[in-house]
């Protein structure tokens, strides 16, 4: 089996970052595009693009993955279709699609991965659906309790554990909130600027967050033979309590320090409810399997490098 890697989701905002590092350690990668446009980009990087194996609907296929997957060793997917504004994802409709993607998708592209011999099958997920921890550090055996929005972060998960139990390596990669210069940080700097905490929950309680280019980098540790299946936390090595982490926003952004988002509002909205709770997650069983580590120790220093990197764009 050649060392050849297949990626979903090669152009999104951990994905562009995970192609070009898998290039430069000599990774063979296979990257879909779901454009002309982007698979051009895909192929400047030096990765072979191609269309999504999907049938007439839309939809993966697994017969049509599985002969794209033939003579890859691993898959990395990192698929989702997230609402593209912070708006927008208050909005439950706005995640039909991503919930597609993670139920359906997923699926048959584990199975497809098994028809096709793959060895190493990396999954995308979400760590801020762990209950509310207050102080204490949160493992990956911490309960997890999603809302309505995101449920199927668990189908997502049950998939690359079901490629576990066929005898290959399921990982699955829970990621802590992304912060990088986006779209996603632009809104969060305009509502700093306007007054608000961009950050629903009480001040003194915990925000565990990832630089995009920290989460890629975990991306390729989790490819390392020394990493066995199961599922890792991807976040900073200090999360901040949600009072620091805005006040570092907003210090980058030069705006004052804004008020706390009233707690009525944070009642009203599933998706609302899930980013109040405390958590204060631990990255250390990838450390271990990996001797990983995040570039940005903190948002004290990750975030200041994210805004002005969007302020330069």
């Amino acid at each position: 089996m050649s060392d050849r890697v297949f990626v979903t989701g090669a152009t999104g905002e951990v994905g562009r970052h995970v192609v070009p590092r898998l290039i430069r350690l000599g990774y063979g990668v296979t990257a879909v595009g779901r454009s002309e446009a982007k698979r051009a980009s895909l192929e400047r990087l030096g990765a072979t693009a191609v269309p999504s194996p999907s049938n007439e609907h839309g939809r993966i296929s697994k017969h049509v993955a599985a002969k794209a997957l033939a003579g890859h060793s691993t898959v990395i997917n990192l698929a989702t279709h997230m609402p593209p504004s912070t708006v927008r994802m208050m909005l439950p409709w706005e995640w039909h699609e991503n919930d597609r993607i993670r139920c359906e998708d997923s699926a048959a592209l584990v199975d497809a991965a098994i028809e096709a011999g793959v060895m190493r099958f990396v999954q995308e997920s979400f760590a801020p659906v762990y209950d509310d921890a207050g102080d204490r550090w949160i493992d990956e055996t911490f309960p997890i309790r999603p809302v309505k929005y995101n449920r199927t972060v668990v189908d997502a998960e049950r998939s690359a554990h079901r490629f576990s139990e066929s005898g290959g390596v399921g990982i699955v990669v829970r990621f802590a909130g992304f912060y990088g210069p986006d779209q996603l940080l632009h809104d969060m700097i305009g509502v700093v600027r306007k007054g608000w905490s961009p950050v629903p929950g009480p001040p003194g309680a915990y925000w565990s967050s990832c630089a995009h280019e920290d989460a890629a980098s975990a991306v390729v540790a989790a490819l390392q033979p020394t990493v066995s299946s199961g599922i890792y936390n991807v976040c900073d090595d200090e999360p901040l309590r949600r009072i620091e982490w805005t006040e570092t926003l907003a210090r980058a952004a030069g705006a004052p320090m804004p008020k706390p988002i009233p707690a009525w509002l944070e009642k009203i909205n599933g998706t609302m409810q899930l980013l109040s709770r405390s958590q204060r997650m631990s990255n250390a069983k990838l450390k271990r399997a990996s001797g990983w580590s995040p570039r940005w120790k903190s948002a004290r220093e990750g975030l200041p490098a994210a805004v002005e990197r969007l302020e330069a764009a």
